[in-house]
């Protein structure tokens, strides 16, 4: 029985051991249990803050990478934008201040064509524009100021050279002069006549009036006249085409016509060989106009030179600067455009000559022309003259028509058929003789001989010279 209960009490002992010992394992469970979750809660946890931190890294290394990328086209940009600014200085401006001269001298564009449309390059194209707006009232201030200076230097050189002209005049006007002065001073009117027209030509292309005043002239002599203002006159030509004799231009007119007449044939002269002539024709047209062509026999011009000089005589261009006629200037279209402006005749260059040079036209329209009155002023002995008016053919003459026979009796056919003869048709009497009287009319013009106006002139100084008193006390032994 003892050791029944000692069994049963060491059963019940172990059993309560085995009951304590399995709750124990179950509250231990239970905590391993849950701080297993704390621990995977933990570990989650650590697992998103540390996703969260690679994303922010990754986001951080992002936009380091946008920024250091950012940063290297900044610096790209900049280096660019300095490029740009180093070519404004160094060849855009340069090239704006030659453009402003001459407009065949081109602006470079942009160095970089990934700068176009952006708010910099629209920035670097207003500092051009105000650039040029500026170098363009300085310019005209300082062209203004030197066009003033030159145009009262050359007003008073012409005064004095108007003075000297007539003192020359004067001068060969002196009977008692020996024949050699007379020579001597022949030549020193014809240079201050060379240097009369230059100093013309400035004053005029400087904004100047011609500085003189006419009479209503005869066309043919104006052309002459300006003909003499040159040198190799002699080579010049002038044919007169005109069906009247008595057309001239109105005094208002009658110099600047001259003037332009004279740098019109002097730009001739200039540009064809020495021993070539140059052809100066005039005629009247249908409209009324009277056209003066000048044809030499040069190379021509280019097709630059060609629209330059049609801008500069067109006289509708703005102020031309002292800067766009060159250097040294070149100022005779420029002087014939200021006149063409002012007085309304025409004058054109794009033409080619029958010789292979250039045909200027300068066109004078009818306001500008009038009718000399012949008896009251008759045209100067050395005008060309008028052409020849047309010639009518005459018809052959024979035996029987050179002396016409008496008239015979009409007869009617009636009183040719009592007579038994056959009736003659109506006959036409032809009126040669009213023709050639007609013919005989006509005026017959010859052309005029140079030898022959030089031997005149030249009789008339020797008989000029004969009839010099011996005893002049000008004149030296």
């Amino acid at each position: 029985m003892t050791l029944l209960s000692e069994s049963s009490i060491a059963l019940g002992v172990v059993t309560v051991l085995l009951a304590i010992t399995v709750v124990l394992l179950a509250r231990s469970l239970r905590k391993q249990i849950r701080r297993g979750k704390e621990y995977a809660s933990a570990r989650d946890s650590f697992e998103s803050r540390m996703r969260d931190a690679e994303a922010r890294a990754l986001a951080a290394a992002k936009e380091r990478h946008s920024a250091e990328t950012h940063t290297v086209e900044v610096e790209a940009y900049a280096e660019e934008f300095r490029d740009e600014v180093r070519h404004l200085v160094s060849a855009r401006l340069p090239a704006l201040a030659l453009n402003l001269i001459s407009s065949h001298h081109p602006v470079p564009g942009l160095l970089h064509e990934s700068l176009a449309g952006s708010h910099d390059a629209l920035l670097l194209d207003s500092v051009l524009e105000h650039v040029s707006v500026s170098l363009l009232k300085e310019r005209r201030r300082v062209d203004a100021a030197a066009r003033a200076a030159l145009r009262g230097t050359n007003q008073d050189a012409q005064a004095l050279s108007y003075r000297l002209q007539t003192e020359i005049d004067e001068l060969q006007h002196e009977f008692s002069a020996p024949q050699s002065l007379t020579s001597r001073l022949l030549q020193a009117d014809h240079l201050n006549e060379q240097l009369l027209r230059l100093l013309q030509k400035s004053a005029v292309a400087y904004g100047a009036w011609p500085g003189h005043v006419r009479k209503d002239t005869y066309v043919t002599e104006i052309i002459g006249g300006a003909s003499s203002r040159l040198r190799g006159f002699e080579r010049i030509q002038i044919i007169s085409r005109l069906r009247s004799s008595d057309i001239g231009v109105v005094g208002r007119a009658a110099e600047p016509i001259a003037m332009a007449c004279a740098e019109l044939m002097a730009n001739a002269l200039e540009h064809s060989r020495d021993d070539l002539m140059v052809e100066v024709s005039v005629l009247q047209t249908g409209n009324g106009n009277v056209c003066i062509t000048f044809d030499d026999s040069g190379t021509g011009m280019t097709a630059e030179a060609t629209i330059r000089g049609t801008r500069l005589l067109s006289g509708d261009q703005q102020e031309v600067m002292l800067t766009d006629l060159g250097d040294p200037p070149s100022q005779g279209f420029a002087a014939v455009g200021q006149l063409v402006a002012d007085y309304g005749f025409a004058v054109s260059i794009n033409h080619q000559s029958a010789y292979g040079g250039v045909r200027a036209v300068l066109s004078i329209p009818p306001n500008l022309l009038t009718s000399m009155n012949e008896e009251a002023k008759p045209p100067s002995a050395m005008a060309p003259l008028p052409a020849s008016a047309p010639q009518v053919r005459k018809r052959p003459t024979t035996a029987s028509t050179a002396q016409p026979a008496a008239p015979e009796p009409t007869r009617s056919p009636a009183a040719a058929a009592d007579a038994g003869a056959a009736p003659e048709l109506p006959q036409r009497n032809r009126r040669t003789l009213a023709v050639s009287a007609i013919e005989d009319a006509a005026p017959r013009y010859k052309p005029q001989d140079p030898r022959r106006a030089q031997d005149t002139w030249n009789d008339f100084q020797e008989g000029l010279a004969s009839g010099r008193v011996n005893t002049d006390s000008e004149e030296t032994p």
